[in-house]
């Protein structure tokens, strides 16, 4: 017999009170996977639609999916959805019997009439959306059925017998690995030691008109075919830095060039002090010396500095031409890259010269990773906490059980944590383009971390170690109001220090602290709004009392 049984069907099937009752017969272990999603993020399903959209909860349906077929002995009640990933439908069909309960499109609607919870059907016309599901979902049930039954009859033991009577006609599964998608499961906690890097994947960032495409893999940069599919016209410029260009600049103009473009490229000096006025010159000087029209793509190919400011340049220069960001640092992959933020320093505060500026593509190229200095490795992995922390409280402890395989470049480890950081910002860029709400939740820590960094000198500390210390401030700062517990607030300094950033703020003197923590986008009629966390796993933006804020401060600064 097999070991573990999942059931499968529309919502309204009758699988978590089958499964109750074919569980208790078997001595086995039930378990819904909604109710885990909802244990999980402490939300009910409906709320998840309703705030994160369809696409989210899909998500953590597979991460959850994931997580609990590798369990034994269990039977598992799945939602009506979850045989729309792939990868979910091969872990079930590989890890135990799948038995379908097919149910009519009148069955559903009798009983499933009278409940609000099931976000699909409050529609003006539920029949037809049921009808809708059905046709869509039925080859997917089928596909990977081991028993069929069928609900007609609703006597639940008569259905719990007729699954009993087929189960040892099935050969036994046990839980195991399925074959690799495209589409990797997220928020699992192991990730398997892999030498050879996982097959290039792909995202979209759904911005209607302005949408672009995200595709993280390796070897990107001698990819010309991809590189012709996002470069539309035939000048391209190539802006980069002093550091960069010598590891890969000739490597992608001779891609561009095979590509049939003519490259003119651009060599900045690198540093976080270089993001100024001065420099962004640099980049139209150029430009107009070798007469580039509005046809010329800009390709940003660095970190986040080279990106920020070519980026910057494409959103200005003859009001506008063509971008595609090919970040080669972590931190510039999974954060600065994608979303459309553009800009420079100035003296009194960080990124308040710029414009929002979507790329044509986002283009990672991991092998760029392998010559990144350990420093910046770190910087990069502030921003991979940050959106667990914010958003994805199994994202956050899959990266907590991972962190090593991820210092050490990892391949599996390391694209799985730019696919899962991209998912995150691209769907709260998709909300909120231009920061007027939600998005300001990606700025946790930021307050503390932009003063940090004008307040040393741009460039004494990352960009990402910054921040790593300043979500050790925030997570301070949300456990004195009581938003969190003290246990989580250990976690994120413990998960911050475990990856070789900062934990101890400078001293830059209480007056200055508030000074340049009053020169933020973020705040509103001069008051400091901050992003905190309440609970591990949600943000939210709010006021604090400056009793509370002085606490943080004298707790979390280094005293001279």
């Amino acid at each position: 017999m097999a070991r573990n049984v999942f059931l499968i069907g529309l919502m309204g099937s009758g699988k978590t009170t089958v499964g109750r009752a074919l569980a208790k017969k078997l001595n086995k272990r039930f378990i819904d996977s909604d109710q885990e999603i909802e244990a999980r993020t402490g939300a009910s399903i409906s709320l998840i639609f309703e705030i994160e959209g369809e696409a989210s909860f899909r998500q953590r349906e597979a991460e959850v999916i994931a997580d609990l077929t590798a369990e034994h002995d269990i039977v598992l009640a799945t939602g009506g959805g979850v045989v729309l990933n792939a990868r979910s439908r091969a872990l079930l069909a590989s890890r135990g019997t799948v038995v379908y309960l097919r149910a009519s499109v009148n069955s559903i609607l009798q009983r499933t009439s009278h409940d609000k919870s099931r976000p699909l059907l409050q529609t003006a016309d539920p029949r037809r959306r049921v009808e809708e599901l059905a046709r869509q979902r039925e080859p997917l049930y089928t596909e990977i059925a081991d028993i069929v039954i069928d609900t007609g009859r609703p006597n639940v033991q008569f259905l719990v017998q007729s699954i009993l009577s087929q189960l040892d006609g099935v050969p036994t599964k046990t839980p195991g690995h399925a074959m690799q998608t495209e589409s990797p499961p997220t928020g699992t906690h192991m990730m398997p030691a892999c030498a050879a890097a996982p097959a290039p994947q792909h995202l979209h960032v759904n911005l209607g008109e302005r949408s672009y495409p995200i595709t993280i893999g390796s070897s990107l940069l001698d990819d010309a075919a991809l590189l012709a599919r996002h470069v539309p016209g035939e000048r391209v410029a190539v802006v980069t830095n002093t550091v960069v260009a010598p590891l890969y600049l000739a490597r992608l103009s001779a891609t561009l060039e095979a590509a049939g473009k003519q490259v003119t490229p651009i060599i900045l000096p690198d540093g976080e002090e270089e993001k100024t006025w001065a420099c962004l010159m640099r980049i139209f000087d150029a430009l107009l010396a070798a007469k580039c029209d509005r046809k010329t793509t800009l390709i940003a190919l660095g970190g986040g500095v080279v990106g920020d400011m070519t980026g910057f340049a494409a959103a200005t220069y003859m009001r506008g031409v063509p971008l595609v960001q090919m970040p080669t640092t972590l931190l510039s992959q999974v954060d600065s890259s994608v979303g459309g933020k553009t800009g420079i320093n100035h003296p009194l505060g960080k990124n308040m010269i710029g414009a929002f500026y979507q790329p044509q593509a986002v283009i990672a190229d991991t092998a760029t990773l392998a010559t990144l200095p350990d420093r910046e490795l770190s910087a990069g992995l502030a921003e991979v906490i940050k959106h667990g922390a914010i958003i994805d409280a199994v994202f956050f402890a899959w990266i907590e059980n991972n962190i090593a395989a991820l210092l050490a470049k990892e391949p599996a480890a390391i694209a799985h944590a730019i696919r899962r950081s991209c998912e995150i910002k691209a769907d709260v860029v998709r909300q909120d383009e231009r920061e007027g709400g939600i998005r300001a939740i990606l700025n946790f820590g930021h307050t503390f971390a932009h003063a940090i960094e004008a307040g040393l000198g741009f460039g004494t500390w990352l960009h990402g170690e910054a921040v790593g210390c300043g979500m050790v401030m925030a997570a301070d700062l949300s456990q004195r109001l009581g938003y969190i517990d003290a246990a989580s607030c250990a976690r994120i300094r413990r998960l911050v220090a475990a990856a070789g950033l900062p934990v101890i703020a400078p001293d830059l003197g209480h007056a200055t602290w508030r000074e340049l923590m009053e020169v933020d986008k973020k705040n509103e009629g001069g008051v400091i709004r901050f992003i905190l966390l309440r609970p591990l796993g949600t943000a939210c933006i709010t006021t604090v009392p400056d009793q509370a804020l002085a606490a943080t401060l004298e707790a979390c600064v280094q005293a001279d």
